[in-house]
């Protein structure tokens, strides 16, 4: 399976602004720009978008460990803080997840291991880990 997204920039990094947009359509021409990562301009930004991505698939993968393991969630709430450290070259330095979920008839050490793994196995946790491949060319 592969999902795709792509990004298109015009002009200089800081003067510049570009458009994301995702197979889905969910994004769809998304205004990002230097302010709107550094600053508070409007729009998107790449850390923004990692953060997102790992609330939901780690809430989707909790949900996956709390099914298999018998247990009928009634409601799993994730939030991710990405760290952008600015020091020397910008660097993902951190990604925080804070979960709430109300999971009725398990306990706190059940629990517990279950949101361990589904940290660890959530493919979002995962990525910073892949093989990156690149193909670039000049137009």
């Amino acid at each position: 399976m592969e999902r795709s997204a792509s990004a298109i920039w015009h002009g200089t990094l800081k003067e510049g602004k570009g458009t994301i947009s995702t197979q889905s359509g969910t994004l769809s021409n998304t205004q990002y720009s230097f302010a709107a990562r550094f600053a508070e301009g409007v729009g998107t930004n790449p850390e923004e978008l990692i953060a997102a991505a790992h609330a939901g698939c780690y809430t989707m993968a909790l949900d996956a460990q709390l099914t298999e393991a018998g247990f009928k969630p009634d409601t799993i709430e994730t939030s991710a803080v990405v760290t952008l450290d600015l020091h020397d070259a910008p660097t993902i330095t951190k990604i925080h997840l804070t979960n709430k979920s109300k999971i009725p008839g398990i306990d706190k050490a059940k629990f517990d291991e279950l949101a361990g793994k589904a940290k660890a196995g959530c493919p979002v946790s995962k990525v910073l880990k892949a093989e990156i491949t690149l193909d670039a060319k000049l137009v």
